[in-house]
């Protein structure tokens, strides 16, 4: 099933007012994800892969080119274009169900979509702890509240800023698996940063290698492999070697 949005980034370079100078952090990105498809973009620290998202969620616009979902040109937030950050960012005083169903309160939705917030929740596991705050959850659960509240809107396009560099190594490797399971399901279109080479190379159809600030596509990498995919896959190991080369870490492989 693919429910997902045709995102088209189009000549987008994007440029911050410091100290009252320009500072360039994005230049002449091109590329296009096409309807359901799970792109990752890595890059040095910094370079500008989380502004990225910022312009394709609507919150702001792009210094110069063009954003575009389905054709028409991004002018501002909307409900099927939706941000995970790597903080859960939860409000402390609702229960994983009231943070979850903040997107319908806000449009109105409430009595409708709550079936879709039961759905929604069992899907993340958390079924169990609908009613519990987010001092009560792990790390790894309260991201699944986090992702929740996400899914909820049925968003078309889900931009996901290093949602899981904060967790432990095995509560990573778990929600990685099931990320890959819920994009499968909801049909969605993907759009992660990640500083993570094995991260990218195990959940994307296409990997997007940036440069330095202000970055620059530096290769579009298709990953082949079919699903589930082994980090000890010959292919896999032979893209990482290739991904950290064009990084500057080849060392590293």
């Amino acid at each position: 099933m693919v429910n997902g949005a045709r995102l088209e980034v189009r000549g987008v370079s994007h440029a911050f007012t410091l100290e009252k100078r320009l500072l360039p952090v994005l230049e002449a990105i091109d590329f296009t994800a096409e309807p359901g498809e799970f792109v990752a973009l890595l890059g040095p620290s910094g370079c500008g892969k989380s502004t990225l998202l910022r312009l394709a969620a609507g919150l702001e616009p792009p210094t110069t080119g063009q954003l575009l979902v389905d054709g028409a040109e991004i002018s501002g937030t909307d409900p099927s274009r939706t941000i995970m950050f790597q903080d859960p960012t939860l409000f402390p005083w609702r229960t994983v169900r009231g943070n979850a169903q903040l997107g319908p309160e806000a449009r109105g939705t409430l009595r409708a979509d709550a079936g879709r917030i039961d759905e929604v929740l069992s899907l993340v596991g958390l079924a169990s702890f609908a009613d519990a705050l987010p001092h009560q959850l792990s790390g790894g659960m309260a991201q699944r509240a986090a992702l929740a509240r996400a899914l909820v809107n049925q968003p078309r396009l889900l931009m996901l800023d290093e949602p899981l560099g904060k967790l432990d190594s095995l509560t990573r490797l778990a929600m990685q698996k099931e990320l890959v399971a819920l994009w499968e399901r909801e049909g969605f279109t993907a759009l992660l940063v990640t500083h993570d080479v094995e991260e990218a190379l195990l959940l994307a159809d296409r990997v997007l290698v940036l440069s330095d600030r202000p970055a620059r596509i530096r290769a579009d990498i298709r990953v082949g492999q079919p699903r589930p995919r082994r980090r000890d896959d010959p292919g896999l190991v032979a893209l990482r070697e290739e991904i950290l080369g064009l990084l500057g870490m080849a060392e590293a492989a």
